[in-house]
């Protein structure tokens, strides 16, 4: 197997690797070094069926299914993510960590790429570990043993009408430190995302603001982050801990008359320290 860093940041392809077979387990730690160096992994050129995918994404922990999307019939972990020609609406279009209201957020996600439009619907991604550790002394202290609130919003904002389908369900939050460490690499990360955190815990949204802003803002910084350009067969598998995501919904003109069908397995994760 040969990795192909992407960015200095962030990222890298993976060749000469099969996922419709069973992963030796050679391979599949060679594929754990990889996503612990690099965040999110790239497979191209992939053919996987749903069982496929689904024993894929096993490889890095446990398939568990989405609070408030369904998934397929079959297949309660896969996520059809479906952008329709002419749409406007993108389920995941601002940078967040997947699902941090909840107690156990995911450790991450297998995403593969059914059908993509020739060009356009990339997916970005940023380095959390790098905001945090530029940050200064005196901001690192400063937030050191803070927690911030992780809300979900309406849970009818994860479904798109004709394409992905609702579960009933009440608003969710959770609380979570600032900064957690990750458990395999010992190395800490900035955990808050413009998606979901909405305040510091003890604080009010009016209070936590500005400092969220900063935070969030000093994460999004350009040279922190990767773009990937899909290509039909493509699979990413990010570290959710310690990344964010976003879809650039840059669906103008041309583009707007091609469909984007990905399919999702979350892999759970644990309680972030």
């Amino acid at each position: 197997m040969n990795v192909n860093p992407l960015a200095g940041a962030l990222g890298a392809e993976l060749s000469g690797v099969n996922l419709s077979q069973t992963l030796s387990p050679e391979v599949r730690e060679e594929m754990l070094d990889a996503l612990h160096q690099h965040l999110v992994i790239f497979i191209r050129d992939q053919e996987l069926t749903c069982a496929q995918h689904h024993a894929f994404a096993g490889n890095f922990g446990p398939q568990i299914e989405h609070p408030f999307t369904k998934g397929l019939d079959e297949w309660p972990e896969i996520i059809e993510i479906i952008r329709s020609p002419g749409e406007a609406y993108s389920w995941d279009s601002k940078f967040h960590s997947d699902l941090m209201f909840l107690e156990e957020p995911p450790m991450g996600a297998s995403l593969y790429a059914v059908e993509v439009p020739p060009y356009g619907g990339d997916t970005m991604f940023v380095n959390m570990y790098l905001a945090y550790e530029t940050l200064s002394d005196g901001m690192k202290k400063l937030l050191s043993g803070l927690r911030a609130i992780n809300h979900s919003g309406s849970p009818a904002n994860y479904a798109t009408p004709g394409a992905m389908t609702g579960k009933q369900g009440e608003a969710m939050e959770a609380s979570h430190p600032v900064v957690r460490t990750h458990p395999a690499t010992g190395r800490k990360a900035l955990f808050v995302s413009p998606g979901f955190t909405r305040r510091f815990e003890g604080m009010t949204d009016e209070e936590s603001r500005p400092l969220l802003d900063f935070l969030c803002g000093h994460a999004l910084r350009p040279e922190f982050s990767c773009r990937f350009r899909w290509s039909p067969g493509a699979v990413a598998v990010w570290d959710n801990r310690v990344s964010l995501h976003r879809a650039v919904p840059d669906f103008f003109g041309e583009v707007d008359r091609y469909r984007r069908v990905m399919h999702r397995v979350t892999i759970g994760g644990d309680r972030p320290v």
